[in-house]
């Protein structure tokens, strides 16, 4: 059953089963108060990278960060090979989200997004302690991958992506690897903490990921969902430029063989593939710094910075390839978006939700 959460520090990792629930660090966020002195549209994203983490790495680095897994692509050059497309990098010709420099410093702010609506924590449900295979399905940059593997150093950590674009100073204990996550998986240990975080849209087949999932847990192994929904306003805006973007981007979805929003975190879908639900729980975020909680401003000012940037990553690719816009009409759309979700007393938000499920012990 899902609860709405207002930023409560105990629901953002207490377990609910207490076999679940462990300890862990309760190391805060990275403040990016310094980092964030406007938030004026034409300056908001370039304002904000200041506290983050901008990674650059040639393709000798990714060679020598990545690792292969027993079915993965080789890891030759031509694995990083990024396709250039309407001024974007994209890893291949089917995934919509970018992965270049650009993408890389938004994926870093959403991390510290997260991190500030999770209290310091690095998951919504405690990490056992005992834990000694932890999976982060959908790395990106890596972020979350590196924290988990600092904070257990007596576990291995795999992180898998469909890129390597990942840093080289890394804990010993942790692995990159190039794997799609659709197709079957390999391993011949099981994990004891599966986690996919922002990974709304990736997969044509959620049923086969989460059966894989489930395949490659241990019994009572825990998989962790987290993603955002899809951009509204507390206020109404008659015929806004954000209906328009949210219709023709779900639209798109569709015809690319995919879904936006949160049905990929139904409950049934779990369910069919084996899986007992333990907690879920939805925030409302809000975009910006109209809240009067402190804490969801400091959670909505990362998230506008993403939310802003974001327009144009997930909605390039999307309508230039299957709604046949021009490139010029979608960033004139997101560019008018931005403007709206800017004005005063807007109040845009954006739901963020959090699933638990774990396998059942036979």
């Amino acid at each position: 059953m899902a609860e709405s959460i207002q930023f409560d520090p105990q629901s953002s990792g207490a377990g609910d089963n207490t076999e679940l629930a462990d300890e862990q660090s309760a190391a805060g966020p990275q403040s990016p108060a310094s980092a964030h002195p406007s938030l004026e549209k034409s300056q908001a994203f370039d304002q904000a990278v200041g506290g983050y983490r901008t990674p650059r790495f040639s393709p000798e680095e990714k060679l020598i960060a990545c690792r292969s897994s027993t079915k993965s692509l080789s890891l030759s050059g031509s694995v990083f090979e990024q396709i250039q497309e309407n001024d974007r990098e994209y890893a291949n010709q089917s995934y919509f989200m970018p992965c270049d420099e650009k993408e890389q410093t938004r994926l870093a702010v959403i991390h510290q997004c997260f991190t500030s609506m999770l209290s310091g924590q690095l998951s919504f449900q405690n990490i056992p302690r005992s834990a000694k295979r932890i999976l982060d399905v959908g790395t990106g940059i890596g972020d979350w991958a590196i924290a988990v593997a600092e904070r257990f150093p007596n576990a291995e950590v795999v992180a898998t992506d469909i890129t390597c674009f990942q840093p080289t100073d890394v804990p010993p204990n942790l692995f990159f690897e190039i794997d799609d996550a659709q197709e079957e998986w390999t391993y011949t240990e099981p994990f004891d903490f599966i986690h996919l975080r922002g990974l709304n849209g990736a997969f044509s087949n959620w049923a086969a990921v989460y059966k894989e999932a489930h395949k490659h847990l241990r019994a009572n192994g825990i998989l962790e969902l987290a993603d955002f929904g899809v951009i509204t306003t507390t206020q109404p805006i008659a015929d806004s430029y954000l209906s328009i973007y949210n219709g023709a981007c779900v639209s798109a979805a569709e015809k690319a063989g995919t879904t936006l929003g949160l049905d990929h975190m139904k409950q049934t879908l779990l369910e069919s593939a084996g899986f007992s639900i333990a907690r879920t729980r939805t925030l409302d975020i809000p975009l910006g710094t109209w809240s009067s909680d402190p804490r969801k401003k400091l959670a909505g000012k990362m998230a506008l910075i993403s939310a802003l940037e974001g327009l144009e990553a997930t909605s390039l690719r999307l309508l230039t390839q299957h709604m046949d816009w021009k490139t010029e009409d979608v960033r004139d759309l997101c560019d008018k978006v931005q403007e709206e979700l800017m004005r005063p007393g807007v109040q845009p938000t954006i739901p963020c939700q959090f699933m638990v499920a774990r396998k059942l012990m036979i």
